[in-house]
Formats: structure tokens, sequence, C-alpha cells
């Protein structure tokens, strides 16, 4: 499965969620599994969205055919695009499904990997940091992925932004002592989104 990391500022908020629903157009794409986003929590400007592909190959595929005609309604909306691509490695609680459902916000923690630790970091991902989020009350599923040249990301869904703050105040500096997270990692950026449910499709 392919996950897309979308991220801009957005200038004409109106205009934005208007065109954000023409998005709708998703549905019926070959390949598409599902989409959504909101607003950054920090940043009230910026708008984030995911979405989930069964591969690349269907991915690039309406790239080519269909992406500019739906996108056009937000064009002039948003400066500052970032797309970032990730393959699915595997999932951060057992049975990731591709839907927002139950979900008020979503976490996404983006990492760049020093050179020689990808395996180890994919390793404590595994052994350190999933038994601890998917033992989480409120955390609903989770996915990693990976990019090529050592870039990482864990996209997570929270029942709550409450729920996610315990697990950040209870656990997250211990953890990251646990998993060596400053031996693996050169930069750590994300984002907690508090989820827009119109614009999930």
């Amino acid at each position: 499965m392919l996950v897309k990391w979308i991220r801009c500022t957005v200038v004409d908020r109106r205009g934005f969620e208007r065109g954000q629903r023409k998005w709708a157009g998703l549905l019926g794409e070959p390949g598409f599994r599902a989409q959504g986003g909101g607003w950054c929590r920090g940043r009230p400007d910026v708008a984030h969205l995911f979405g989930f592909w069964e591969s690349r190959a269907f991915y690039d595929s309406f790239m080519a055919r269909s992406h500019d005609r739906l996108g056009s309604a937000q064009t002039g909306t948003f400066k500052d695009a970032q797309v970032r691509l990730f393959e699915r490695k595997f999932d951060v609680k057992l049975g990731f499904r591709p839907t927002f459902a139950e979900a008020d916000v979503a976490r996404v923690a983006h990492c760049r990997v020093r050179e020689g630790q990808a395996e180890h970091f994919a390793s404590m991902q595994e052994k350190v940091w999933n038994p601890a989020m998917a033992g989480s009350p409120g955390m609903l599923r989770g996915v990693f992925g990976e990019a090529p040249a050592g870039e990482f990301v864990v996209f997570s869904l929270w029942s709550s932004a409450a729920e996610h703050g315990k697990y950040r105040a209870d656990r997250v500096a211990r953890l990251a002592l646990r998993a060596r997270l400053e031996a693996d990692v050169a930069e750590l950026d994300g984002a907690v989104v508090d989820l827009e449910p119109s614009w999930t499709i």
C-alpha cells in the first residue's frame, strides 16, 4: 500500500475547503482506498492530507489522468505544498485499515534516519514504539511507511487529542531513550492534525 502525505499553507481557507469537496471524485479511481485530513493543531493555517492507494502503479496512473482536473478547484488557495510518498512497511496496530472512522485527530511523525541506521530504527519501531502505541487507550490504528534514502513516516489515528496527549506526556521521553532515538534519527518533524470529517473520502 502507498501512503501519500501532503502538507501546505492555506491562503484562502474558504476556497480551499470548497475545493476540498471536489476530491470526492477520487471515489471509483482504480486502486484508491481512502483520503482524509484536517488542520494542524499548532499552525491553524497549515493543512495536512493523507491518501492511501493499493500500489504505486495505480497512483501513477491517477496522477497522469485525473489529478489535475480534480485539483484545479483549489488553484491559488494554498502555497508551499510538500508531497511525500511512502510504501507501507508494517502496521502500528494489527489490522490497519485506511479509514478515518471514529478518529478525531491524526498524528504524523516524519523521520530522516542517519546513514546505516535504517534497519535499527525500523526494528525499534516494531519492538518498542508499536507495542506502546498499540496499548494506549484512544489509539485506533496506524501504519509505518518507508521512502528511499532513509526517510520514514509513522501515521496514527486517535479517538481524541486528549488521549494522544496522555500518551505523549506519559511515555514518549522514556520510549525515546529505550529505542536510542537520537542515535538513529537525524531529523524529526511532524504534527497533530484535527481531522475535518467533510474531507474524508
